[in-house]
């Protein structure tokens, strides 16, 4: 099994939810974080004063998934949010040992 993490732009969260569904890939987690990589944020005026701001606004996808699942998962995210400029976001895969569903005790896949 494995976790993606998936950091889009907020407004691609809908793009990327719906080719979730399709793929028939039935729960997912998100949050609501900020960041930067090479986009490095901008400057904004308030009140006359200028400042810099370092964090944007992003949306954090976690889904867990099937190895065999794994490509088509990551191919649908990257096609779908991606916007062809910067700041569109990583895909970040890691392995999971184990998951456990706490309400029925499943265990491995069958608990995805």
């Amino acid at each position: 099994m494995k976790k993606v993490e998936a950091i889009i732009k907020p407004f691609k969260l809908d793009d990327v939810k719906d080719v979730l569904n399709e793929l028939e890939i039935s729960g997912m987690t998100v949050s609501e974080v900020k960041g930067y990589g090479r986009q490095q944020g901008h400057s904004e005026l308030y009140r006359g004063a200028e400042y810099i701001v370092d964090f944007l606004p992003k949306i954090k996808i976690e889904v867990i998934v099937k190895d065999d699942d794994l490509k088509t998962v990551v191919e649908s995210i990257a096609k779908v949010a991606k916007t062809g400029k910067i700041g569109d976001g990583k895909i970040f895969v890691s392995t999971v040992e184990e998951v456990i569903r706490i309400r029925t005790d499943e265990n491995g896949e069958d608990a995805i």
